[in-house]
């Protein structure tokens, strides 16, 4: 009777083992589909001397980019693809919440040129003129903070032989630019 005992005791374990294996497996299946767990967009500000303006390449997640469209949209589902259906929708949303002001506190207005996926990141490309001096300008990027707490937003600028890296989120929302 002991042995049947132990006998009964051991299989449930290794069946429950088995079980366990197959529940973390599936768990792991599934956390691929699951929407990332951090906000964070990167943005690469080039300035170009030769043509006197700034390239800036602006990543952001595709998904948060289209929710916050969506809600800009009256709710309005926006499903970006790789036309230029959404394309002023996207120029609208970058122009409010991606803006530089130069040394007299003014805005400077930039082209949006599109945008190109990669993987579930979306690449949004802007020209900005840049003719005056930066010296005493300001940078605001809230790019996705109002809907994302959480949102962190990294700009790399790059000025002649020079770096300045800035990290905007919910605090730090606008900087001064010097070099």
């Amino acid at each position: 009777m002991v042995i049947k005992s132990k006998k009964y005791i051991q299989k449930p374990v290794r069946f429950s083992y088995r079980f366990l294996l197959l529940g973390v497996m599936l768990s792991l299946g599934l956390m691929a589909f699951k929407k990332h767990a951090f906000h964070t967009s990167i943005t690469e500000m080039r300035y170009n001397a030769k043509e006197k303006s700034f390239e800036i390449s602006l990543r952001v997640f595709k998904d948060d980019l289209e929710t916050v469209l969506t809600k800009e949209n009256q709710g309005k589902k926006i499903v970006l693809d790789k036309t230029e259906k959404f394309d002023p929708q996207i120029d609208k949303y970058i122009q409010k919440h991606f803006v530089w002001f130069n040394a007299r506190n003014q805005r400077v207005s930039y082209h949006y040129l599109g945008k190109e996926q990669e993987g579930d990141a979306m690449w949004l490309y802007i020209e900005m003129p840049a003719q005056e001096p930066i010296n005493g300008s300001k940078l605001q990027n809230d790019v996705l903070m109002e809907e994302f707490d959480d949102q962190t937003n990294v700009v790399n600028l790059f000025y002649q032989s020079e770096k300045k890296s800035f990290i905007f989120n919910q605090k730090n929302k606008v900087f001064g630019v010097g070099f």
